[in-house]
């Protein structure tokens, strides 16, 4: 909608929820919370290394294993949230991921702290959906179009901003606070959500969850996280790695036959289909890959490579999470008179520049520097594709269209892990700075290569 169609819609919508901003407030900050205990534990992980005995596979699923669950379960979560309301899975979701977060932060081995990271990814899948689903249904017209703004800087500017609260957290307490924190802030956001959030009923027909789905699609896309991780030491063109990729996509395979066959679908194919959808989940992925992918390989460079301390790494990460708010927030302006187009395109092609300057001169300036500019990019990619992608969907289709983006955000940040730590292994658990200069003109080529598809696929208009 823009800001001259159905005007009395849109006041009908200001009228029935005065109390939206705040709203938006609190679950932002809950959704703050799911962002940073993606990218928190970055800085925190050579330390739970050390403590814990991680083998770089397993540091790896320290964040895999959140961003895969997260991601596998939120088509799931989206269609309880159409189901049952919104703000029931809300509360339910931010209840499970509170407890989980005490769980992982007591933690004294891999297995439980791997299986408390799963248990948070199990909270965030169902807060998230329902989360954005409310923001879609509270606000309308350029309103809505400001508040997916202010929702993607949280999304994109939460994820550099963890970096810098990990150091700190980590050069302080110690690394299990970067998961007891959320537990303060968890329960004073519950108990004033329950009390603020209207009780907004699924408008979806009361049918069946399909449960099967969300396996076949969660354990198809582990075994692609696993053939990733794998190849970094197995190799890339090893029969191993070959399998496993089979696999992985004769489960996703399955996943796309069982929807089609299916009468009460997790996802509804014809729904992806569409192409602002398609484009913008393309977007989200892309980004989200894009965006750990220099985070990860920024924490490690600056404390294994150049051997600083937490706190040093994580305050320089501070103007990176500046640039990314910047990004997004100027593009939640933007984007209705310039349309999705030509800001996608400009925010990958910056993101491709940022990435490329270290890539051309790996120093601690140039890292800073260019994963900032790259952040900018990226921030802007994120309104884009969420503008994109449920700027015309119904609303009885909104929990399930937020589930898509959601989805598609976790297994980007999945991915984008994954293949980072196998491209820079080399430098990860070695003294050769080779595989972090590998890893940037990945990312670099990848923005560049994703930058021209999007000038293709991209509509004109977010809206």
């Amino acid at each position: 909608m823009t800001r001259n169609e159905a005007p009395e819609e849109a006041a009908a919508t200001r009228t029935a929820y005065p109390a939206r901003w705040r709203m938006l407030g609190f679950l932002g900050v809950a959704q703050l919370m799911l962002i940073l205990d993606v990218t928190v534990v970055a800085i925190a992980l050579p330390h739970m290394g050390a403590d814990l005995a991680l083998s770089r596979a397993a540091v790896t699923w320290t964040v895999s294993a959140y961003t895969l669950t997260f991601g596998g379960l939120l088509l799931l979560g989206g269609r309880i949230a159409d189901l049952l309301g919104a703000k029931r899975v809300v509360l339910a979701g931010l209840l499970v991921f509170t407890a989980a977060s005490l769980t992982t932060g007591l933690a004294g081995s891999a297995a439980v702290l791997i299986a408390g990271r799963v248990a948070q990814g199990v909270g965030a899948a169902l807060f998230a959906p329902a989360a954005l689903s409310l923001v879609v249904r509270l606000f309308d017209g350029d309103e809505r179009n400001r508040a997916l703004g202010v929702w993607s800087a949280l999304g994109g500017g939460g994820a550099a901003l963890g970096v810098l609260v990990g150091g700190l957290l980590t050069a302080g307490p110690g690394w299990p606070w970067v998961f007891f924190v959320n537990v303060p802030i968890g329960v004073v956001v519950l108990a004033v959500l329950a009390r603020m959030l209207p009780r907004l009923d699924g408008a979806a027909p009361r049918v069946r969850l399909d449960v099967l789905a969300a396996l076949l699609v969660t354990a198809s896309s582990g075994t692609l996280i696993y053939a990733f991780v794998n190849a970094g030491d197995q190799g890339w063109l090893t029969p191993t790695t070959g399998w496993l990729l089979v696999l992985a996509a004769v489960g996703l395979a399955a996943f796309a036959l069982w929807q089609r066959r299916s009468r009460a679908p997790l996802m509804d194919l014809r729904l992806l289909a569409r192409r602002p959808v398609a484009t913008g989940t393309f977007l989200i992925l892309l980004a989200t890959a894009l965006m750990i992918a220099v985070f990860f390989m920024g924490t490690f460079y600056f404390q294994h490579a150049r051997g600083y301390g937490a706190l040093r790494t994580g305050l320089l990460f501070l103007p990176i999470a500046i640039a990314t708010m910047v990004g997004a927030n100027l593009t939640g302006r933007l984007v209705a008179r310039a349309g999705a187009r030509p800001l996608a395109v400009a925010g990958l092609l910056l993101a491709a520049l940022g990435m490329a300057a270290p890539a051309l001169f790996m120093h601690p300036v140039t890292v800073t520097a260019g994963v900032a500019v790259a952040a900018a990019g990226t921030g802007a990619l994120f309104v884009v594709s969420s503008a994109t992608a449920l700027g015309q969907v119904a609303p009885y289709e909104a929990g399930v269209a937020s589930g898509i983006v959601s989805t598609f955000h976790e297994f980007g940040a999945s991915i984008g892990a994954a293949v980072i730590s196998s491209v820079a292994a080399a430098s990860i658990v070695g003294d050769t700075l080779r595989g972090f200069e590998h890893g940037f003109v990945l990312a670099a080529i990848v923005a560049g290569v994703g930058a021209l598809v999007a000038a293709v696929l991209t509509p004109k208009a977010a809206r």
